[in-house]
């Protein structure tokens, strides 16, 4: 599923395209609904007939969730995007379940059955989609805008609220959307093709793993010895630079003394803004994944970003780079045009989809009319429609209340977010059905642009666009996995309640997580909440000692996070206006909120064989808000997978999709595992202070 292709304020799957798997199942249409589910029910169900939820596939679903949810949250701080779950944990629990097949009598006699790898692809889904409930957009955002975080256990209560407040969402639109409306949800047919294929031949199957594995085992080794050897060596003074390698760990830099501006050389050129190469296989498999038409975007987009702006915004003295962090003295200016592109264009490409809009509310007296209260000949199948009406309103109340409790949210503006959420909700699922993109980054930017009129805080703004934005992506994931149950034959009550166990174990790994690598307080009893009310003291001068924004690793090369820069430059534009803005941002937020517009319509109205040589809007909007470091490495990931797609089709089909999510998951959970070394001396006299106290 691709989150949000037109924005990536939200961890996007665009360009996390699953494998093309011939022969995909498919359900013959019927223009009776209860003849359709009749035939479904004699021809594809098969869940009396293999287990599907049980222990071991909720528990592998929580525990490969969990690792992706990680390797999820640092990719999405890094880059804005997000890896693809489904087909990756689907291969990896089919090859260790082949694995212990081999050594376990009990495994042979009962194998691990296509349903209970379904249930635990749900399972793992909701899980490793968990950052997109917030993780890396609004709760960054809210720190980088008011400089209060949130403690572990606020996000341990919100997270879960919203999520499953999306989980709700989905209950009354699955029969419409997927029984009757037979919407594709390509990433949910690919993956359910990807299932047919693994249990009926796995041998592709189990090598794809090895494959994925060995990457895994070299991206980690990569982090390892770029965060813990060469920084070991450098300061023992026996690194040699002439070791190309070497001299790629430190990030931004190139070994090259060749001048290219008078009195420049490249090198200080290229390591002053940002656009040497970081010896990163993570952007390299992300490239990879990405694809070529977003990649290039990037390029382009850096080198002009950075390059060109960021040395003509320097030599007119309108920014000051500080060597230390020259990224963040750039990136404060270019997010602003980025910013525009964004919003234009991924609002544009909304509105041109009205037929869809106009589709997901005609299709609402279906849902709730008369012929939804009908006995289906499934019924005892589906999710029974008093799940919704009560899980809408106990996670609505908690909704409404944590946000009044945690960020001084007025009760009705609480309720008034929650209502629009159920209706965005509508239109981003069918949305995903149809395009099989979810415009998680459209629905954030209309609540950010609804509220913004009724209500000056920029903690209302962001925290109220948090929840339309967290619970349309969990509503949709459910959905999306509930389209590969349908087409494979599972129980679709017993399908969404894995989806809890998933939400469970991503927030009890991610929320400590974030905490720590994000560089956050945690475990301050005396911290300030992060309130409108708090916000507002701080403006007048009034904060209590609030914690200083300086004191994270937000928004410098660690960790970028784009999608929190860009929530958190429309929060201060709606609550402060333009005046504060450095000198040349409105001109060049106009320019590019007028490109971002034309991207859109071009994709829209021309010719396909023209189309596709339109920069990505998506890919110049990122540009400009990451480190050109990533965006060189991510092209030339790219550009390997170009080249070997080009040599040999069928291998690059099997393979790269396996490979790069190696990489990607390597690196990153060694990077966490780094992160969290260091940080455990720090971490645990805070623990005993507050215990102390």
């Amino acid at each position: 599923m691709k989150h949000g292709e037109d924005d990536f304020c939200e961890p996007i799957d665009d360009g996390v395209i699953v494998p093309e798997v011939e022969h995909a199942p498919l359900i013959p249409p019927h223009k009776d609904p209860d003849a359709m589910d009749r035939w479904w029910l004699e021809n594809v169900y098969c869940g009396d007939k293999m287990p599907q939820l049980t222990l071991r596939a909720i528990v592998s679903g929580m525990l490969i969730g969990g690792l992706m949810s990680v390797s999820n949250l640092y990719v999405g701080l890094k880059t804005g995007w997000g890896l693809g779950v489904t087909v990756t944990s689907c291969i990896i629990a089919f090859a260790v379940f082949k694995a212990l097949e081999a050594v376990i009598p009990a495994y042979r006699k009962n194998p691990f059955s296509i349903l209970e790898n379904c249930t635990m692809t749900s399972a793992a889904s909701a899980a490793g989609y968990i950052s997109s409930a917030g993780l890396v957009s609004s709760i960054p955002a809210l720190y980088l805008t008011t400089g209060h975080p949130m403690s572990p256990l606020q996000m341990a209560l919100w997270l879960p609220a919203l999520v499953i407040l999306g989980v709700f969402m989905a209950v009354p639109l699955k029969r419409q959307l997927i029984n009757i409306d037979q919407l594709p949800f390509p990433s949910g047919t690919a993956t359910a093709a990807t299932l047919k294929s693994l249990h009926s031949s796995g041998a592709k199957a189990i090598l794809q793993a090895k494959v994925l594995a060995l990457c895994t085992l070299l991206g980690a080794l990569v982090k390892m010895w770029a965060d813990l050897w060469t920084p070991a060596m450098l300061a023992l003074g026996r690194v040699c630079h002439s070791d190309l390698l070497a001299v790629f760990a430190e990030k931004g830099a190139l070994p090259s003394e060749i001048p290219f501006f008078p009195g420049k050389t490249a090198h200080r050129w290229l390591s002053s803004y940002t656009l040497g190469f970081e010896g990163s296989v993570l952007m390299i498999g992300a490239g990879a994944i990405m694809g070529m038409r977003v990649c290039v975007s990037l390029l382009v987009g850096s080198i002009f970003f950075f390059g060109f702006m960021g040395s003509y915004l320097e030599s007119h003295q309108i920014i000051t780079i500080n060597p230390a962090n020259p990224y963040r003295s750039i990136v404060e200016w270019t997010v602003w045009p980025c910013v525009a592109l964004m919003v234009t264009s991924s609002l544009t490409s909304f509105a041109l989809r009205w037929r869809t809009i106009v589709r997901s509310f005609s299709g609402l007296a279906s849902i709730f009319g008369k012929a939804a209260k009908e006995k289906s000949p499934i019924a005892h199948l589906e999710i029974p429609g008093w799940w919704f009406f009560t899980g809408f309103i106990v996670c609505g109340f908690f909704c409404v209340l944590f946000g009044h409790w945690f960020f001084d949210v007025k009760w009705y503006l609480g309720v008034l977010a929650v209502l629009l959420t159920f209706i965005l909700s509508i239109v981003a699922a069918r949305a995903t059905g149809e395009t099989d993109i979810t415009p998680i980054g459209a629905m954030g930017k209309i609540t950010q642009l609804t509220f913004g009129m009724i209500e000056s805080s920029s903690t209302t703004n962001l925290m109220t666009a948090s929840i339309t934005a967290g619970a349309a992506s969990q509503s949709a994931d459910l959905l999306t996995d509930l389209k590969t149950g349908y087409l494979i034959g599972t129980n679709p009550r017993r399908q969404s309640i894995a989806q809890f166990f998933g939400v469970i174990a991503g927030v009890i790994v991610c929320v400590p997580i974030y905490s720590t690598i994000v560089k956050m307080p945690v475990f301050d009893p005396n911290a300030p909440v992060a309130t409108a009310a708090a916000t507002e003291e701080k403006t007048e001068g009034k904060s209590k000692q609030a914690p200083a924004v300086e004191q994270t690793n937000l928004m410098t090369s660690e960790f970028p996070a784009p999608a929190a820069a860009v929530w958190k430059s429309v929060a201060e534009l709606l609550s402060k206006g333009i005046d504060n803005l450095k000198k040349g941002t409105v001109l060049a937020m106009i320019i590019g909120g007028i490109f971002g517009i034309l991207l859109a319509l071009g994709e829209e109205f021309l010719p396909s064989k023209y189309a596709r040589w339109l920069p990505s809007a998506t890919g110049l909007s990122i540009a400009g808000t990451i480190p050109g470091t990533n965006s060189v490495a991510m092209f030339i990931g790219a550009l390997i997978a170009w080249i070997w797609s080009k040599m040999h089709q069928r291998s690059a089909d099997d393979f790269v999709v396996a490979g790069a999510s190696g990489l990607i998951a390597g690196e990153s959970l060694m990077g966490v595992a780094i992160n969290l070394w260091q940080a455990a001396p720090a971490l645990i006299a805070a623990i005993f202070q507050a215990m102390h106290r």
